[in-house]
């Protein structure tokens, strides 16, 4: 689209896009209308000059390449191409920011052109490499994910994390392009107009970067394109992904605002608004602009085939960690789509016995935990059952990108192993105690925390099965075998494994500290005090109505977790009962950890067997 015709063409569709982004955010009275402007002809030239390929009546179609605005504030850009592709109407345009609107203020799912949640800055492109790598390694599909990043999340680590891995997994179907408009929020960003330091940079992380010296020259940017495109499969630099570098002026178009700080997220006042359209001058109402047709593929599905049933010796303590391991290895043929992610700890999580049974459906994203998560919501995004694991502890380090996970509607299971002070010598750093807080504060977030084996793998089947997010909590020391291979653990259920009519009291536990509470119980026991023992293996949702007659029946309850107090399992206990309301003495770690071997250190925070019994007599004293 390089002739004449076609610049023009796209001339009046860029022009038509700067009208509809100043009509809908001044009808808003709020949104980002400089940020958008910046990147008009860079958009508009990557989806209606013959190089995105696209069935907007089949958004979900396979062939589809795929368009993330990392920089999600600037979505009346977003919504403005679509508009001018037909798919939003002019009526619609101007619901932008409105309650009930599918044109939130930052893009959400509830635009089905919209492939993951953004606005956080500095996470569209690891979702974007999570889709490239899903269409290059394992759908084997010719389509390419574009993500357009603005200059201020360039110094965000996470973007640098993508960098590295796009460029180790040799993705070439994966562009980024960056709109350089010298101006964040508050003033100039990292490097300004300096495109040869981002150019350089990309390149020092093994892209191939294309810079542009006038991002409002559609020419220039064609011959981008052209330049990045033609570097794929075929081309002289295949295997790197592209980096299109390009000098942009933030408010192009509007000269009252052009280049000029204090602008970022205003919109234009309703008399500058009409200013600025005279001085953009009319806009043919008439221009539309034309996808170019997807290619027409098949992917070969693979059918779930049966597994073999989960098998231990009910005499061998086995630890939860290596449970998970052996069961994504197991289920594997049963879920065609799942796929691992590891962060460079398979051999401590357990993940690598996936690794090991299912190489090609594997992926190493080493010590990146943030862009191991956000390229997990790349894969669910394209129909796959992502599980990423790591340390407990270091899943928080991607507590943004988990966040942001939930708003795509992602279909992410995650597991933190080595949670709690139970780990032992390693100490506070590797000691996950913030975990179940962390995953509980995400709406719909499922959260389970298995004490042995068996549960663990019933629990891993039950997330594969479960459409939406959901987190695992393993244990890094063997724990004995409490569940024979036909016991059932539904979300949001609990077993009962000590009870009689006379209990006095409840012990709810999970995980390590379910086996300090039985231990607990026999020591009780030995004195003639009958306690009733609960796993809460389903933290959230919680089995509120077996918590309720246990409070009804014992009338007191002890919670005892390896977490601290604040959002865990004792809190999810509390609210379960905060129409029910009995004495609830909540155990947990309450002191700074320390290094030490796990019995001491089970002690030491009071959460182990002897306090457990000490705390029950102390209640009923």
């Amino acid at each position: 689209m390089n002739d004449n015709s076609g610049i023009s063409h796209l001339a009046a569709l860029s022009l038509r896009v700067r009208h509809a982004i100043l009509a809908c955010s001044t009808r808003a009275g709020s949104g980002h209308p400089t940020s958008s402007l910046s990147a008009v002809e860079l958009m508009t030239a990557l989806m209606f000059g013959g190089f995105f390929n696209y069935d907007p009546l089949r958004p979900d179609y396979a062939g589809n390449d795929r368009l993330i605005f990392s920089k999600g504030h600037a979505s009346p850009l977003f919504y403005s191409l679509w508009h001018m592709a037909g798919q939003i109407d002019e009526a619609e345009l101007m619901t932008f920011r409105e309650f009930g609107s599918r044109l939130e203020g930052h893009p959400t799912p509830a635009l089905p052109f919209t492939e993951a949640a953004t606005g956080s800055l500095g996470q569209g492109l690891s979702i974007g490499l999570g889709m490239a790598l899903n269409a290059r390694r394992l759908d084997k599909l010719p389509c390419r994910s574009f993500v357009l990043l603005g200059d201020s999340e360039m110094a965000e680590g996470s973007v640098w994390e993508a960098m590295e891995i796009a460029a180790h997994y040799k993705l070439d179907n994966l562009v980024g392009i960056l709109d350089v408009n010298r101006l964040g929020q508050r003033g100039e960003t990292l490097h300004g107009h300096d495109i040869a330091a981002w150019a350089r940079k990309a390149e020092a992380f093994g892209w191939r970067a294309i810079p542009v010296e006038d991002g409002h020259d559609l020419r220039q940017v064609l011959a981008a394109y052209e330049q990045a495109l033609n570097l794929g499969v075929s081309g002289a630099a295949s295997g790197k992904p592209v980096m299109i570098v390009a000098r942009t002026i933030k408010g192009k178009g509007v000269a009252a605002i052009e280049d000029k700080p204090d602008w970022h997220g205003k919109p234009l006042p309703t008399e500058a608004y009409k200013m600025a359209l005279e001085l953009l001058g009319e806009a043919d109402p008439h221009v539309r602009g034309e996808l170019a047709p997807p290619p027409q593929i098949q992917i070969a599905r693979s059918e779930p085939t049966p597994v073999p049933d989960i098998a231990y010796a009910p005499d061998k303590p086995v630890a939860t960690r290596k449970a998970y391991g052996k069961a994504l290895a197991r289920l594997a043929p049963a879920f065609p789509d799942m796929v691992a992610l590891d962060g460079e700890v398979s051999n401590s999580t357990y993940a690598e016995l996936f690794a090991k049974a299912h190489p090609q459906r594997f992926f190493e994203m080493y010590v990146a935990e943030q862009n191991m998560v956000g390229a997990a919501v790349g894969l669910a995004g394209r129909g796959k059952i992502p599980f990423v694991s790591s340390f407990a502890a270091f899943l928080t380090r991607a507590a943004d990108q988990i966040r942001m996970a939930r708003y795509s509607e992602a279909n992410l299971k995650l597991c933190g192993s080595h949670a709690g002070i139970s780990i032992g010598q390693d100490g506070a750093s590797q000691m996950g105690l913030e975990d179940l807080a962390l995953f509980r504060a995400v709406l719909d977030c499922v959260v389970l925390y298995p004490a042995d084996a068996v549960s663990c793998e019933r629990l891993v089947e039950a997330m594969a099965r479960h459409e939406g997010m959901a987190y695992l909590r393993t244990t890094r020391m063997a724990t004995p075998i409490l569940y024979g291979p036909d016991e059932n653990f539904p979300l949001g259920g609990c077993k009962i494994l000590r009870r009689s009519d006379r209990d006095v009291c409840t012990i709810v536990a999970a995980g390590i500290t379910l086996h300090e509470a039985l231990a607990a119980a026999d020591l009780l026991a030995a004195e003639s005090i009958p306690v009733r023992v609960i796993d809460l293996y389903s933290i959230k949702p919680v089995d509120a109505a077996t918590l309720q007659v246990a409070a009804r029946e014992t009338g007191a309850l002890v919670t005892v977790e390896d977490h601290y107090p604040e959002g865990g399992l004792g809190e999810a206990v509390l609210a379960a009962l905060a129409d029910a309301p009995v004495p609830v003495r909540l155990l947990a770690v309450r002191k700074l950890p320390r290094s030490g071997r796990p019995a001491e250190l089970l002690d030491y925070a009071q959460i182990s067997r002897k306090h457990i019994a000490s705390n029950v007599k102390d209640m009923l004293s």
